[in-house]
């Protein structure tokens, strides 16, 4: 992870990232795969109206929530609808934006919405998310055979995603993407995977097409009640809906608080940490208890054998001493 990531976050950004109380809990949020750790992707059903006609043409958009954060998730959103309807429903009726723009309240009333069968968000846009936990995340930056870095992560993210809705048998044509580098390469190599498709990959999209605007809402109000997920294993009776770790921000104080006070001496934390942080790891080096583990390599001389190696090497020696047996076994005295 490069630290200077860990720092972009500033005061205004932090105080934005801080879950609230009664946080909308989507569909998008699995309570008991958040807290195993584990990854998962959650589509939704296409919408009735493009069911009834599949040649409609649909704009796509696709941000995320939660890339810097050493706590949490990051989560990649995508949401879709048909083309004419693109500002018109989500600019003008409802006032989709960059979701740092808006209050926690209004993203959460949003996905409220969007989830809420009577309403025009539900009948006629579809939405998707990937939830990447912290200790998947963790594990592919510090895998042996080689890192698989963040960038690589969230383009896999992404491309899944799309495909996913497509194989739902949605008329996708138009792709709108925030970057997560240089724009130009970035959109490149999504028009390799996706030929048929108009792909544009701009920085600042979620502020610019109202599509990424609703993708990166219904990202941030999923990660925001995956926080609430996780830190209910931590909440004490008395915080009444309060999480203490902040933002999960490395530059909030909180979070560096949170981390220093919750740490176990061997274990660290548990699946909300991201421990190829530099934040983590360096915690862990300098303020963990006399636990250092050195793990021994294996033996490569034969000492270190299996059970059934040993079960072979005594039929072997059986075999050997033939002669002994020649004229039967011999038998212990008790039996006399």
């Amino acid at each position: 992870m490069d630290d200077a990531m860990e720092d972009e976050a500033e005061s205004q950004t932090i105080a934005e990232e801080v879950p609230i109380a009664g946080v909308f809990n989507p569909p998008s949020v699995n309570n008991e795969r958040v807290l195993s750790g584990e990854s998962y992707t959650h589509l939704s059903a296409v919408p009735a109206t493009l069911i009834a006609d599949m040649s409609t043409e649909c704009v796509l958009g696709v941000d995320e929530a939660g890339r810097g954060p050493v706590l949490g998730p990051m989560v990649y959103g995508l949401f879709y609808l048909p083309l004419p309807l693109h500002h018109s429903l989500l600019a003008q009726t409802h006032h989709f934006d960059d979701s740092k723009v808006l209050t926690p309240t209004v993203r959460s009333d949003l996905v409220s919405t969007l989830c809420s069968p009577s309403t025009d968000l539900y009948q006629h846009c579809g939405w998707a998310t990937r939830t990447m936990s912290a200790r998947d995340i963790t594990a592919a930056q510090l895998r042996a055979n080689g890192a698989y870095n963040l960038n690589a992560q969230a383009m896999d993210a992404t491309i899944d995603l799309i495909q996913q809705v497509l194989d739902q048998g949605v008329n996708v044509r138009e792709v709108y993407i925030d970057t997560i580098g240089p724009p130009a390469t970035y959109q490149k190599k999504l028009e390799r995977v996706f030929p048929s498709l108009q792909v544009t990959v701009a920085k600042k999209a979620d502020s610019l097409y109202p599509c990424v605007s609703a993708a990166s809402v219904c990202a941030k109000v999923t990660r925001d009640a995956a926080l609430d997920v996780l830190y209910s294993t931590y909440a004490r009776p008395e915080e009444q809906g309060v999480v203490a770790w902040g933002s999960g921000y490395p530059s909030d104080a909180r979070c560096t608080s949170w981390l220093k006070g919750n740490m176990h001496p061997l274990f660290g934390w548990g699946n909300e940490c991201r421990f190829s942080w530099g934040t983590a790891k360096e915690l862990l080096e300098s303020k963990g208890a006399p636990c250092r583990m050195d793990w021994p390599k294996p033996e490569e001389d034969g000492d270190n054998m299996k059970l059934t190696g040993f079960l072979t090497e005594a039929e072997e020696e059986e075999k050997e001493d033939g002669m002994a047996t020649w004229f039967g076994r011999r038998v212990a005295a008790e039996v006399f």
